[in-house]
């Protein structure tokens, strides 16, 4: 192998490495922003019944 085959390998690699750290880091910070998310949605107090849910069923023959 050559210097340039030799150094073009090690820029790949490290290309590579500097992907997955991005990918891995975005990732980590949406996870962290869902996870805000669904705690503020547990916070929240619950919506009052629907007036009519439950009551009846409509049955079609």
């Amino acid at each position: 192998m050559n210097m340039n085959s030799i150094m073009a390998s090690q820029l790949r690699s490290l290309q590579s490495t500097v992907q997955l750290s991005v990918m891995n880091k975005a990732l980590s910070i949406n996870t962290a922003a869902v996870t805000d998310m669904l705690q503020s949605m547990q916070d929240q107090p619950s919506a009052a019944p629907h007036p009519h849910k439950g009551m009846s069923i409509d049955v079609k023959a």
